[in-house]
């Protein structure tokens, strides 16, 4: 397990997003690659067994492949992924024993993969002046409690033109709204974080991840090469939360997990109720 170091958390704090290098090996990444290529067909509102192929404003954005650990082996052995999870339970907050101890360390509420070609792109949103529980990010008594840690994983290089993620450091402590989002400027900058004030673009290669808490300003440049950017996100945050869409985990899914995966995947217990009169 790769534990947080002291620079980690002040880079963290700081920038609100790190890089973790070479995080997924290479056979990790040919196997999500593998699977991709038998979804990637797939459009949205179609469903391929548990997946279902989704975007949230229109074909701009490219192919989400929601429930992404359903597709298979590849893809559930990143949900508790020993490149990241130590780091993530700890930037929630619940890798001290002083929490309610009713709850598991964390829950994933959203886990999709991505697919981009020429073209497309996101734009940027968040941001810490929001002040959104699910997003927050919060330090207290040396502690981080942030409502909501993504990990954006690179399933192949993303360099100069091929639709990079982009930041705007430090944004998750802003406390102003980003001038450029006024009402009337919002249509110039919707579908691309590119040329926004203050966003840096973020090269990885095939394996990188990207950790970051959901308050910072994140979205993406519009891809200009040929080819496709496929990365993966998962979005952990504590295990008292709920699902972001309406899917929910297969019984096949829970039944081949491993007990401490099941309890990041569907921490939610079945509910107490009095016994038969």
């Amino acid at each position: 397990m790769s534990r947080c170091t002291e620079m980690e958390r002040y880079l963290f704090d700081l920038n609100g997003y790190l890089v973790l290098k070479n995080a997924l090996s290479e056979d990790e990444v040919a196997a999500c690659n593998e699977l991709l290529d038998e979804l990637q067909d797939v459009g949205p509102g179609e469903w391929r067994g548990y997946v279902q192929g989704h975007n949230f404003t229109g074909s701009h954005e490219g192919l989400n492949l929601q429930q992404i650990y359903e597709a298979g082996a590849p893809f559930e052995n990143l949900i508790d992924h020993p490149s990241w999870i130590e780091k993530v339970i700890h930037f929630i907050g619940t890798d001290q024993k002083n929490f309610d101890g009713l709850h598991g360390p964390c829950f994933i509420d959203e886990n999709f993969a991505s697919i981009r070609g020429p073209g497309q792109a996101i734009g940027l949103h968040s941001g810490g002046q929001d002040r959104i529980t699910r997003c927050q990010f919060r330090y207290h008594d040396g502690r981080f409690h942030c409502g909501q840690i993504n990990i954006l994983m690179a399933l192949n290089d993303i360099s100069e033109g091929d639709g990079a993620t982009m930041v705007i450091p430090g944004s998750h402590k802003s406390n102003i709204q980003h001038p450029e989002f006024d009402a009337a400027a919002m249509s110039t900058v919707a579908t691309s974080a590119e040329g926004v004030a203050g966003a840096e673009e973020v090269f990885l290669e095939a394996g990188d991840a990207i950790l970051f808490v959901d308050a910072i300003m994140h979205g993406s440049a519009a891809r200009r090469n040929s080819g496709q950017r496929r990365i993966a996100v998962y979005r952990y945050g504590p295990s008292w939360g709920f699902f972001r869409h309406n899917y929910r985990p297969s019984a096949a899914l829970l039944s081949r997990l491993s007990p401490e995966r099941r309890e990041i995947v569907m921490p939610h217990k079945p509910a107490m109720v009095p016994p038969e009169q």
